[in-house]
């Protein structure tokens, strides 16, 4: 993405932050994490508490081969060291939603398949694909259901789509270890799903 998707991204992101703060809940329970890919992954926003959050410049990606193997396998990595499991002992965190913004391309497929099985297991409450550009399907059914059509978006339809996040990030209260899925609230109108 360049340009305009990726300041329609940040205004997403202030209006996600914004709608968020104002559930008490939310600014109890919710950490947040940004993390970009293109040939490689990049945390640009730890995982932070919602009330400490500032939305920093996202940069537009180099220009080459997207790497979603090892953006997931980075995913993952991050999960195991930041993610609280629950035990006999102790309450362990919510069970965290993943979003993923991309064309469903890959140029590391070997990565990207033995990543699948282990994405599956990290505990996510749902993982939700946005795809963008010209986009393809059939790699990120490998991994997720929950599919929405980002293509034809224009800012204000990301807007919307950010104000679904919020609401999806409210129901999110289950913690991990938990072996049921969160059930998600419909998207708006405005953003398309792919069954």
């Amino acid at each position: 993405m360049r340009g305009e998707p990726i300041e329609a991204i940040k205004v997403g992101l202030e209006t996600l932050v914004a709608s968020l703060r104002q559930d008490p809940f939310a600014l109890e329970s919710v950490y947040l994490s940004v993390i970009t890919f293109d040939r490689s992954p990049k945390q640009i926003i730890p995982l932070t508490e919602l009330e400490n959050l500032q939305i920093p410049n996202i940069p537009e990606p180099q220009a080459g081969g997207v790497h979603l193997g090892e953006a997931l396998s980075f995913v993952c990595k991050k999960v195991d060291s930041e993610v609280i499991l629950s035990a006999p002992e102790r309450k362990g965190d919510w069970m965290p939603l993943l979003f993923i913004m991309c064309d469903g391309r890959t140029a590391d497929g070997l990565l990207f398949q033995q990543t699948i099985p282990i994405i599956k297991q990290k505990h996510f409450g749902s993982i939700v694909a946005c795809l963008v550009g010209k986009p393809r399907t059939e790699n990120v059914k490998q991994f997720t259901d929950n599919i929405i059509n980002m293509d034809t978006a224009d800012s204000s339809t990301i807007k919307q789509f950010f104000k679904w996040v919020s609401a999806s990030v409210s129901v999110g209260n289950r913690s991990v270890g938990a072996t049921d899925e969160i059930v998600l609230p419909p998207p708006p109108p405005e953003v398309h799903t792919i069954i």
